[in-house]
């Protein structure tokens, strides 16, 4: 199904996905064709392609991974101390 998303409704949806916020664009979609949630992810999917092939530098850059990697750095640093620490109980020094 072709859900046609109103022209008063279209450039808060085109902000919303310049950028990077797709369910923000879909909840915007939502409301404003007053319509399913397949039918508006379906309208939002079709206007990304759209505007992506139209305009790709408006979009803006992904911000990459949301890893671990500090996590990691702590949890590590956590070990080492304990380690050092254990290990001064352990030979006395």
């Amino acid at each position: 199904m072709d859900t046609p998303i109103p022209d008063d409704k279209l450039e808060p949806i085109k902000l919303a996905l310049f950028q990077g916020r797709k369910i923000e664009a879909i909840k915007l979609c939502r409301k404003g064709a007053e319509t399913g949630l397949k039918e508006a992810k379906e309208a939002v999917d079709k206007l990304e392609a759209e505007l992506r092939a139209a305009s790709p530098e408006k979009f803006a850059a992904p911000t990459g991974g949301k890893g671990c990697l500090g996590v990691m750095v702590a949890l590590g640093a956590v070990v080492l101390l304990i380690a050092s620490c254990s290990a001064s109980l352990i030979f006395g020094h």
